[in-house]
């Protein structure tokens, strides 16, 4: 098969891919793991294995399902319907939001005055006041694991001037997105600006677009190819040697019991411009997650469920992941780091997190026609001296029009 020259963004539809709902499941528990210091399954996250971390998962598949969810709308419905629907979820997604930062200062505020503590996390904005609350508001003041939510906001907001890019061209998406990414890393005062202390973001957005806009192109590849990523053997190979390149560099050797073994000595690369060992870190994954037939397999499995669901309604539970995470800061800090304090808040924190994406996943599943009564019209009935009055059976294409309109709907 010859390889295209161009990649289509047409009305098409792409598939729901299990593996992007598991990756994204992936992503959430261990973005609620790691945002409790001193967890001691933070030792297995993504981050102890390479440069990367959950953070460039969560981002780069916002920009996968934003071309799916609101590039088919666009393409399908018109630009204002595409706006409107963007639109609503910038307005679900600030809601959110607000919500997180009330729980900061009503949670944290309540710690302070009851433990006379002062957590790390939280501390400054609750100490504030209604003008750190005013910051915040106003997407200018991020608390501490409070950063991911607005990053994704002004993504998003970006997203028709993205997909308008990609509609002209791809490849003049990717080196317009490619070159403002590459200009922040050579100099990272391009940022915006974080109220609380003076400094920028730490997910400074105008580097971080890159790998929105690197998620979006992704799905029109993937909805090019089927559903497949094509992937040559030299790339798979190449893909494979860099992560076994980033796990010598970057894993915890000293934590897990290996302190003499440096063999290459690497500083961190910076997170907060998405330095290129971090970026390249991640497009290794995604290009090996995403062409392997049997990781498609395996998150189809009914052991993958919990994550797939968690990963289907990602905004829900990441956001109680914070808020269980946040809670399991100050329950740490207050009571120590013990057997019994990291079992009570992995286990509670995870298992509500679980819990919450079932029960939404319940109310989002269509209505099964066979059990749903189908209400068909009448037709005016005639009266018959002696004939009993039975109901009229419904015609067998009234039956399956009813029931093609009770799945549609509850869709």
């Amino acid at each position: 098969m010859p390889e295209p020259t161009s990649v289509s963004v047409g009305p098409q539809r792409l598939p729901r891919d299990a593996r992007v709902d598991v990756l994204r499941g992936i992503a959430l528990v261990m973005i609620f793991i790691d945002h409790v210091p001193g967890n001691l399954l933070s030792q297995v996250t993504m981050r102890n294995f390479g440069f990367a971390d959950a953070a460039e998962m969560f981002v780069l598949l916002a920009g996968f399902a934003s071309m799916v969810a609101y590039g088919g709308s666009f393409a399908r419905d018109g630009v204002l319907s595409g706006l409107r629907r963007v639109l609503m979820r910038l307005l679900r997604l600030y809601i959110f939001q607000v919500i997180l930062l009330l729980a900061v200062v009503i949670v944290v505020g309540a710690w302070i005055s009851y433990f006379d503590i002062e957590p790390e996390s939280g501390a400054p904005f609750v100490h504030s006041g209604l003008n750190g609350l005013r910051h915040g508001l106003t997407l200018q003041a991020l608390p501490a694991s409070l950063n991911i939510l607005p990053l994704y906001i002004v993504l998003l907001a970006l997203f028709p001037v993205i997909y308008g890019l990609i509609r002209i061209s791809p490849i003049l998406a990717f080196i317009a997105s490619a070159t403002l990414w590459a200009g922040v890393n050579l100099n990272p005062s391009i940022n915006l600006t974080n109220w609380l202390d003076g400094n920028g973001w730490f997910f400074n957005p105008f580097a971080w677009q890159f790998l929105f806009v690197l998620g979006a192109l992704g799905a029109l590849v993937l909805r090019r190819y089927d559903g497949n990523l094509p992937t040559p053997p030299w790339l798979r190979a190449l893909a494979w040697t860099y992560l076994g390149f980033a796990l010598i560099a970057a894993a915890p050797w000293d934590a897990w019991g290996w302190s003499s073994f440096h063999p290459i000595p690497i500083e961190q690369p910076d997170k907060t411009v998405l330095a290129p060992l971090r970026l390249l870190n991640m497009l290794a994954l995604a290009t090996l997650a995403l062409s392997s037939a049997q990781f498609r397999t395996l998150a189809a499995r009914p052991a993958m469920r919990w994550l797939l669901v968690c990963g289907r309604n990602s905004l829900e539970v990441f956001s109680l992941g914070t808020v269980l995470a946040m809670i399991c800061r100050l329950v740490f800090r207050t009571f120590g780091v013990a057997l019994t304090t990291q079992l009570l808040a992995n286990g509670i924190g995870l298992g509500l997190m679980i819990a919450l994406a079932f029960a939404l996943e319940r109310r989002r599943r269509p209505v099964s026609p066979s059990t749903t009564p189908i209400p068909v019209a009448r037709a005016p009935s005639i009266a018959v001296a002696g004939a009993p009055n039975r109901p009229r059976l419904a015609h067998r294409d009234e039956v399956e029009t009813a029931k093609s309109l009770v799945s549609t709907t509850a869709v």
